[in-house]
């Protein structure tokens, strides 16, 4: 562990009022709603209002925690959320640092679609470690990834669970509690070509045909071939990274006493628990909110903290998976810290 602690001084989440329940995602898909609730592990998943954009979620997350602190502390304003925002070739970072009066923060975005939690708490604890300068980051991210979602493409239902909100956490320099420890990641790059939104880019700039085409929303090139090629190492994976995260900071994997995971289906987060030695006590699974990009462990771990799952002492990892394909896992030692680690 550093010799100087990072640690989280404060976590907060936003998710719009509106929300489509299980009855609405089976109606619209086609779906059984039995299926949607134990199969997809699906209650609801809240959605923005037609002019509640990326940015506006992102500072009403991050409002509550600027009622902690000056924002003139604020020495940085790190965006870690999806990549669709409110506009399609654009920088969120600075409108939110504008709106939120953070004068004196510089900006900048770690964009690693759903895997971007573990890197952000890596990169951010790395950057205060190394410079003293450095005292405070705002971390904030957001999604509004329910507006890819086409229910009548069935190729891309395993993304039916994308939700909208807002997560924010606050990473301060020697911060002896809720110390950010060491992480993991991995990246099989032949997985680059499967999930993609397949119009607005270079290779199919947006036309007329591409939007009568139905072309703007997330779709899988090929599922069957993805499913047969994920199915067999992705357990192991989100494993790997998680148990390697909690060795390089100094604890055996059987430590770990709480997860907070990216929401998947209802099966793969039962193995997950089943693989660290855990009961669904030690864990959140997002039923009720769904799949929110990068924003998932942010939310597991606020969620724990407010129902009392998360306690001082416990040993958390951050865990998530992104297309493209990337696993990643960022230890988290809850409460004061005693210094063991590396």
């Amino acid at each position: 562990m550093d010799k100087v602690p990072v640690g989280i001084a404060g976590l907060s989440v936003y998710v719009p009022e509106a929300y489509e329940d299980s009855a609405y995602i089976a109606a619209q898909s086609g779906i059984p709603e039995q299926v949607i609730r134990e199969k997809f592990g699906l209650k609801r998943k809240h959605r923005a209002a037609r002019d509640e954009h990326v940015s506006d979620m992102a500072v009403r997350a991050a409002r509550p925690l600027l009622e902690q602190v000056d924002p003139l502390s604020i020495d940085a304003l790190v965006y870690f959320g999806s990549p669709y925002k409110d506009y399609p070739v654009w920088s969120v970072a600075p409108k939110i640092q504008y709106e939120l009066g953070l004068k004196r923060a510089f900006t900048f975005e770690i964009m690693n679609v759903s895997a971007g939690a573990p890197v952000m708490l890596k990169v951010v604890k790395d950057m205060l470690t190394a410079d003293p300068r450095l005292r405070q980051v705002l971390c904030v991210g957001a999604t509004r990834e329910g507006d890819l979602i086409d229910y009548q493409n069935q190729r891309s239902r395993f993304m039916f669970n994308f939700g909208d909100g807002a997560a924010a956490v606050l990473l301060r320099r020697d911060h002896p509690e809720n110390v950010i420890l060491e992480s993991a990641f991995l990246t099989d790059g032949s997985f680059h070509d499967f999930v993609r939104v397949p119009a607005g880019g270079s290779v199919m700039p947006p036309s007329e045909r591409t939007v009568r085409e139905r072309l703007h929303y997330l779709d899988v090139t090929d599922p069957q071939l993805m499913k047969e090629r994920l199915d067999p190492v992705t357990l192991d994976n989100f494993l790997w990274v998680a148990r390697e995260a909690v060795r390089r900071s100094g604890y055996d994997p059987r430590d770990i006493t709480f997860l907070a995971p990216l929401h998947t289906k209802r099966s793969m987060f039962e193995l997950l628990l089943h693989g660290l030695g855990l009961d669904e006590s030690r864990a959140v699974y997002l039923d009720e909110y769904g799949h929110l990009s990068a924003l998932d462990p942010i939310i597991g771990l606020w969620e724990g903290v407010r129902r009392g799952q998360l306690r001082a002492g416990d040993l958390a990892v951050a865990l998530s998976a992104g297309t493209g394909y990337s696993w990643a896992a960022t230890a988290i030692r809850w409460g004061p810290w005693d210094g063991h680690g590396r």
